[in-house]
């Protein structure tokens, strides 16, 4: 597994011992070492998943980042959280997606209503296996349990992610936000039921 280390909470660290990572393009800050950067066109989501985000026009742009040293990857300044994966799933929104292990599969899940609503595109991306993955929020990633008893509803454009056996809905709830005077749009909600955890941020896109 490679070495993912918080070098600040905006600056996340990887050591590369003759190794590879994936991240999302243009994220390299600085580097020291033998590293080498190429353009990844799948991303390790195969060919399937390449062309569903292509006819949606919602293509990551991925760089592969292989070799010997320390490379530094940033985005927009944003709060990183380093997450480690032990053969569990996790569905995340690609706009929160910064870097993750090669050894890790990812793929595309339907993301429907809660997508288009949001503005984040029709599909989520999903990362399973083991390895670390990194994921940029707009301030600290919170983190919601989920159980059968305490179901969880979530606003759009606050969601960045979930893992576990969890169910996911749409829902249209018209007094939570109309109430206090914001857009209609913003009347949707995404309820959460099972047992899981779910990834949040404390601010909207």
């Amino acid at each position: 597994m490679t070495s993912f280390r918080n070098n600040t909470d905006r600056l996340l660290e990887v050591h590369l011992q003759n190794e590879k990572v994936l991240a999302i393009a243009g994220a390299m800050v600085a580097y020291t070492g033998s590293i080498k950067f190429e353009k990844s066109l799948l991303g390790g989501e195969g060919i399937f998943g390449a062309l569903k985000r292509k006819v949606t026009n919602e293509g990551m742009q991925l760089m592969q980042t292989s070799g010997t040293g320390t490379v530094f990857f940033a985005q927009d300044a944003a709060e990183i959280t380093v997450l480690a994966l032990a053969g569990e799933k996790l569905t995340i929104e690609s706009s929160s997606l910064l870097a993750y292990d090669t050894s890790l599969k990812t793929g595309t899940s339907f993301a429907g209503l809660r997508g288009a609503s949001s503005g984040q595109g029709l599909f989520s991306t999903t990362v399973e296996g083991h390895g670390n993955i990194a994921v940029i929020s707009q301030g600290n990633l919170i983190m919601l349990e989920v159980t059968p008893s305490t179901p969880l509803r979530v606003d759009p454009d606050a969601f960045i992610g979930f893992k576990g056996d969890i169910r996911q809905e749409f829902v249209f709830d018209v007094n939570w936000r109309t109430m206090i005077g914001q857009s209609s749009g913003e009347s949707y909600q995404h309820k959460f039921t099972g047992n899981g955890v779910v990834f949040i941020q404390p601010a909207e896109r």
